[in-house]
């Protein structure tokens, strides 16, 4: 599976996959489409940031 490293963080995070496409500015089908193929570490850089920031937040909430 692509992007496993990805997709194990989120879950690990509890949070789901619209929450970081929410972030991404895109909808979830369009994130779901894109976790198919291998992201670039520029690309997974910036989805770990929103992982953080999201379960940062939710800790807090």
């Amino acid at each position: 599976m692509k992007n496993k490293d990805i997709r194990n963080e989120i879950k690990t995070a509890g949070l789901y996959l619209w929450q970081i496409a929410d972030e991404l500015g895109i909808n979830d089908a369009a994130f779901s489409r894109k976790l198919r193929y291998e992201l670039t570490d520029a690309e997974k850089t910036k989805i770990y940031g929103i992982i953080e920031k999201l379960s940062s937040h939710k800790e807090v909430v």
